[in-house]
């Protein structure tokens, strides 16, 4: 099932199934709860993020062709930082560049999202997919100086990923039943039409399972949980010479069996509170 969030002329935010055909029906009740499909059709006039995460946790270095064209080792354990959940953004809406902490490296990543469906704690590898609701399209978008600047970072990732509009999800949400094997995906950017990475989720060091039971290990993953699972090889940063996002680009996050994120690029507004 596809699932669509959109905001409607008549009855303001709703969730829907989408259709083969593009239509939509409304969906009634909470997905991390008691919900079911209807036959009420609703007229969208806005895409916007399939869920609202309670939480974004992401994974660094986890393709082994990214870590080699970083020049970095495996890791042994899955690298993880969190992003904000107000850095979410809409299918179609900006990507603004920062301006007040300014950055002018920008990058684009793209990556397979998982969200947890049910309260999810100490999860085994064996049973880690059965808390998956379903799975969308992301783009861990990322400022470089920010990340690789250690007084401006403080060593850590937080700062350089979390700026707002740097976490686009979308177009839909498509449930677990229909992804039987998420490790077995082709997934692409395209900056202004031009193919930047091209790869598939099967070169994921660690695999989505083996990421649940990590990060599930005495720890509570609350419903609406989404895990980014990670970038392959063709970043902006890893190019010669590197690029980076600029105003009026187009950036697409393709990921088979889910559909395509796109998202334009724009100036920040420092003076905008």
């Amino acid at each position: 099932m596809r699932i669509a969030r959109f905001s409607t002329p008549a009855d303001g935010i709703r969730l829907a199934v989408e259709n083969p055909d593009g239509s939509a029906h409304r969906i009634e009740g909470d997905l991390f709860g008691t919900w079911h499909p209807t036959d009420v059709p609703i007229t969208p006039v806005r895409r916007l993020t399939p869920v609202l995460p309670a939480a974004i946790l992401c994974i660094g270095l986890n393709y082994r062709k990214h870590a080699e064209e970083t020049g970095a080792s495996l890791p042994g354990a899955p690298i993880l930082f969190y992003k904000n959940p107000g850095a979410i953004q809409n299918p179609e809406d900006p990507i603004h560049l920062p301006r007040r902490l300014r950055s002018d490296q920008v990058d684009y990543e793209c990556e397979l999202a998982v969200v947890i469906g049910r309260t999810c704690r100490n999860a085994s590898r064996a049973n880690a997919l059965s808390y998956v609701l379903g799975y969308t399209c992301a783009n861990d978008v990322s400022a470089r100086d920010w990340q690789k600047d250690r007084n401006r970072s403080g060593g850590q990732w937080c700062r350089s990923k979390g700026f707002d509009t740097f976490a686009p999800m979308g177009p839909v949400l498509v449930t677990a039943d229909e992804i039987p094997d998420p490790n077995r995906l082709r997934l692409r950017t395209l900056l202004n039409g031009t193919v930047m990475q091209d790869s598939n989720t099967a070169d994921m060091i660690f695999d989505v399972p083996t990421l649940i039971e990590f990060l599930s290990a005495d720890t509570t993953l609350l419903p609406g949980t989404v895990i980014l699972t990670g970038t392959p090889e063709g970043v902006g940063m890893a190019r010669t010479p590197p690029v980076w996002l600029q105003p009026g680009d187009r950036v697409t996050v393709e990921i088979e069996g889910i559909g395509a994120l796109t998202n334009p690029v724009v100036e920040g507004d420092p003076c905008q509170p």
